[in-house]
């Protein structure tokens, strides 16, 4: 019967440290989740209002991963600033 669980053995003992690590990590593993939702969502809406920027005044920001983690930050808000950091470091 011992002979059967030593082969065994090295995958029991990485699936008990996997499952140990994930019961660690699950709170920081989540809320890194729900920024990647953010941020996609985020991205989603850089892409509707770079279709749509030239009807709402020429508002048009890039659409980028960077833009898309602001939005995911800092939502509504981090908007404003994405469009005030273009306001100010646009050349005349």
């Amino acid at each position: 019967m011992s002979d059967r669980l030593i082969p065994a053995a090295p995958w029991l003992a990485g699936l008990f440290f996997g499952f140990i690590f994930l019961l660690i990590l699950r709170r920081p593993l989540a809320r890194l989740w729900r920024l990647f939702i953010r941020s996609a969502g985020g991205l989603a809406a850089l892409a509707l209002l770079s279709k749509s920027g030239g009807l709402l005044g020429g508002i048009c920001l890039g659409v980028n991963w960077l833009n898309a983690l602001v939005l995911g930050l800092l939502g509504l808000p981090g908007f404003g600033l994405l469009l005030m950091l273009r306001w100010v470091l646009q050349t005349p």
